[in-house]
């Protein structure tokens, strides 16, 4: 598979990196310097005004997204046609966008708070990086499909879609976490 943004990344099952360990990750940019992106499966247990005080009051959901820049918010949506400069990251699935206008929407609830997710930190590769570890054999990679984001629980995000890869795959999800439980 091509890697390209909306493309995701889902972690092998005996990845023993704490930060990427079972997690599935949204690329939402990729070219020759490097690439960027989410991770969909480790939520916080914050709202976000505890990370902006004077954001309406919300129940969208805040993740982290990964172990670079985590002093960044970013945030995910399906309202693109709504938010100036979102960038569409593969059908109904948008990135960031004007910051000023989410709040004035969601405020006056015109954006809710299951059209959008929010994330501490993103995860970064260098140029060449990501290859590497997909040459090693650390991340399979699926096409997106919006309702990974917008529909499936985190904590069975992971197994929803290697079993939704089928084959193989099926058998790999039903891994339980603790290799020694098995």
């Amino acid at each position: 598979m091509k890697i390209q943004a909306g493309t995701i990344l889902v972690a092998e099952p005996f990845m023993l990196d704490p930060n990427f360990k079972r997690s599935v990750v949204l690329l939402c940019e990729h070219h020759d310097q490097g690439t960027t992106g989410f991770i969909l499966n480790k939520p916080l247990e914050m709202q976000i005004q505890e990370l902006v005080p004077d954001f309406p009051e919300s129940k969208a959901s805040v993740h982290i997204g990964g172990p670079v820049g985590m002093d960044s918010l970013h945030f995910l949506h399906n309202v693109g046609d709504m938010l100036d400069q979102s960038q569409e990251v593969c059908p109904g699935v948008y990135w960031g966008g004007d910051f000023e206008k989410l709040r004035f929407l969601m405020e006056n609830g015109v954006i809710r708070d299951n059209n959008v997710k929010f994330f501490v930190g993103y995860s970064g590769w260098s140029e060449g990086q990501l290859e590497e570890e997909l040459k090693e054999g650390s991340w399979l990679t699926e096409e997106m499909d919006a309702n990974y984001l917008f529909k499936v629980k985190p904590f069975v995000m992971w197994q929803t879609v290697l079993h939704n890869k089928g084959n193989i795959y099926s058998v790999i999800a039903q891994m339980p976490d603790a290799v020694s439980l098995n």
